[in-house]
Formats: structure tokens, C-alpha cells, sequence
């Protein structure tokens, strides 16, 4: 059978996926540290301990893997747990290319971890073909992007970095959180691996961190996994049911999400205090072609820029509906000032150079009623 979208976010790969000897139609929560036996060796059942395997761990994964088109996926008990992982898979002396608009968190990482572990990390315009392809040197072994970039929303082509990535024998890791793989499948466009932080978009309502990596190669899903078992950042049961039951209603989700962002979007461009607002799904955003033609979808994050940072602070303080908050992709609406929440350990010229100052805001639109959402940012603007 070929399930779409929508079927698959519900019932996964019905022709693959281990049935419950119940038939509960809630795929059940099996808390539990170990597995019995009945005899020496590995387990009848496939299940030994839960940090290596899990049943609802393991259909959640499944779910994931359909839905990204991958071989195979890792759930992990956060998004940067997820990315950890993958910088795993390289030695000391490695080179990686990163995008410059990133989460704040992957740099923190990448500063407290991967130098320290020997790895070599250069930020890049990674919407510039010609500047990636400057940063390679001999010792690159990977390209990671964002794309819509965190917070700027920069649009990375895919195909074109793909294209670059097989042509010098680089892997190509995607963070696929902004869009999902409702309007985006990153390993489709030539990806090697594709990350998500379950905790957004795929659970949906603000109730649970996990992350995910999957991967369009058997010997990289296996090696990930592993490090997945060794390091012990797994997703747990109860939170892997969470994120099952999330994902069932993320076509629906995203597409509220989406037509409340546009609203949204099309009403910050008309107002006095609002100097640039960033939005794929805006034709004059700089990336639109790009990711007009990658994608199903523009999503409904936004970043905007106001006149001065007391705007921004005020907007913080009076928002009522919309929630002053970290995070993102959930069914509540929710504004972040990325320079002091998100991305405070990044250097301050580099936010400079990116355009992350104290004017800088960043919404997360949610499914409420769109004008809803825009009476309250109106009155919040407001002197």
C-alpha cells in the first residue's frame, strides 16, 4: 500500500509496522526498563532493554521514518541530544560547514563540545553556492544547514548543496524542525541526514522535548543508533507516545499554523513600527524561488524587526494572547527575543552581522484565530 501523508501521521506504515496483539487503537506506552526471556540470547521479541529498544519507541521511529522518507530514524530525548549524535559520527580534525543562521544552541554546542572534541566548525552564507564551496577544504566532511534558517529565516537551496556535498564526497545534514516533514523532506532533495526537534512542530502542544535523526543510509541510520544506545540520550516511552499522539494531527496543524501566518505576516507589512518582517512565504523574501520550489509550504514561523528595541521590550510585556516564550511549533502562539532567549551565547558581531539585535522579534504562530492573534500584537504595539 502507498498511504498518504495525512494517513501515514495516523497509522504509519501499515504494511510494516508491528501490530499491537490487542488491537488498541493508542499504540500502547510500554514503561519498562527490561524485557523477559525465555531462553539464552538475544530476546524473541527483539527487546532487551529499553535505553537500546523500545516498542513505542520504536513504532514512533517508524511513524518519523515514513514520514521523511528514511531507511531509518532515531528518536532522542531532546533536539540537541539528536545533533550531538550527529557530530558524533566525526573524528578529531574533521571540518564542518555549518550555516551562519543557526540556532543559538547548536553554536553553544559546537563551542563547549566539538572544538574541545578536535572538530573544526566554519559558519557560511550557505545561501551563496559560491561561498560554500570556498569553505570546502580537505578535511570537510559534512554540510550542516537550517533551512528556514533560526532566526533569520534564510533560505539554503538544497538540490544545490546536495549537488556540492556528493560532488566532494560531504555528508548533508538538514534540521528539518521549521517546516516538518508536512511541507518539507529534505532527504528527497539529496539530504544524508535530517534532523528534527520533536519538541516543535511533530508533538505539537508545548508538552514534550524530543528530537530525531534520520537518515536515508542503513549504515549511517545503524551508526547513529548506536550512538543513540551508547550515550543514553533516548527518547522515553511516555514521551514517545506524546509525540505519536502530536503527530496525528500535524497536516492539520501545519496548515492552520500556515494560514494564520500568512494573515499575520501580510498585517505586520503594513504597520508603522514594523521595519522588515522575514517570511518565506512572502514574495519579496530574498529565498522565495528557492523555497517555493523545495517545499509544499511556507510554515508559520516569522521573524520581524521594530523600531527600537523599547518597541520589541513592550511588545514582550503586553502580549496576552500570544505568550512571551522560548520554543516554537506548538498550538499556543508564542513570541521569543532571540538576542537575550535564543541566541545569547553567539558572538555579538556575529548577531550584528546577522541582523539579531534588541529590535529583533521571532513569532510562532498557532492555530488560534488569526485575528485574534493579530488584535492582541496590534494593541501590544500600541504606545
Amino acid at each position: 500500500m502507498n498511504e498518504r501523508f495525512e494517513t501515514r501521521c495516523v497509522h504509519g506504515d501499515i504494511d510494516s509496522s508491528p501490530c499491537d496483539e490487542n488491537r488498541a487503537i493508542s499504540f500502547p506506552i510500554y514503561q519498562t526498563t527490561s524485557f523477559g526471556h525465555l531462553k539464552t540470547g538475544h530476546n524473541e521479541s527483539g527487546f532487551d532493554y529499553s535505553r537500546e529498544s523500545n516498542p513505542t519507541r520504536q513504532r514512533l521511529e517508524e511513524i518519523v521514518s515514513s514520514l521523511e522518507g528514511a531507511v531509518g530514524t532515531t528518536a532522542f530525548s531532546s533536539g540537541m541530544a539528536a545533533i550531538s549524535a550527529c557530530f558524533e559520527l566525526f573524528s578529531p580534525g574533521d571540518h564542518i560547514i555549518c550555516s551562519e543562521d543557526l540556532y543559538g544552541g547548536v553554536i553553544r554546542l559546537h563551542n563547549l563540545i566539538s572544538v574541545k572534541n578536535g572538530l573544526q566548525i566554519d559558519y557560511a552564507d550557505t545561501t551563496d553556492l559560491s561561498v560554500v564551496l570556498t569553505a570546502i577544504r580537505p578535511e570537510t566532511k559534512a554540510i550542516y544547514v537550517e533551512t528556514p534558517g533560526n532566526p533569520m529565516m534564510e533560505i539554503t537551496d538544497l538540490r544545490a548543496c546536495a549537488k556540492i556535498a556528493r560532488e566532494h564526497g560531504l555528508l548533508l545534514i538538514v534540521d528539518n524542525t521549521f517546516l516538518s516533514p508536512y511541507f518539507q523532506n529534505p532527504l528527497e532533495l539529496g539530504a544524508d541526514i535530517v534532523i528534527h526537534s520533536g519538541s516543535k512542530f511533530l508533538s505539537g502542544h508545548n508538552d514534550t522535548i524530543a528530537g530525531f535523526a534520520s537518515s536515508k543510509d542503513q549504515v549511517l541510520a545503524d551508526k547513529i543508533r548506536l550512538l543513540s544506545k551508547t550515550t543514553g540520550g533516548v527518547l522515553s516511552p511516555f514521551d514517545s507516545w506524546l509525540v505519536m499522539r502530536g503527530i496525528k494531527t500535524l497536516p492539520i496543524r501545519m496548515e492552520q499554523q500556515q494560514k494564520n501566518a500568512q494573515k499575520v505576516a501580510g498585517w505586520l507589512l503594513e504597520q508603522e513600527k514594523v521595519k522588515k518582517v522575514f517570511y518565506p512565504g512572502l514574495k519579496n523574501h530574498p529565498g522565495y524561488d528557492i523555497h517555493a520550489g523545495q517545499t509544499r509550504g511556507a510554515g508559520s514561523m516569522i521573524s520581524f524587526s521594530v523600531d527600537c528595541a523599547d518597541t520589541a521590550l513592550r511588545m514582550l510585556q503586553k502580549v496576552k494572547i500570544v505568550t512571551f516564550a522560548e520554543s516554537l511549533g506548538g498550538t499556543e502562539s508564542l513570541l521569543t527575543y532571540p538576542v537575550l532567549q535564543t541566541h545569547p551565547d553567539v558572538p555579538a558581531k556575529t548577531r550584528e552581522h546577522l541582523g539579531i539585535t534588541d529590535t529583533l522579534l521571532r513569532l510562532s504562530v498557532g492555530i488560534e484565530n488569526a485575528d485574534d492573534i493579530i488584535s492582541d500584537l496590534k494593541q501590544a504595539l500600541e504606545d
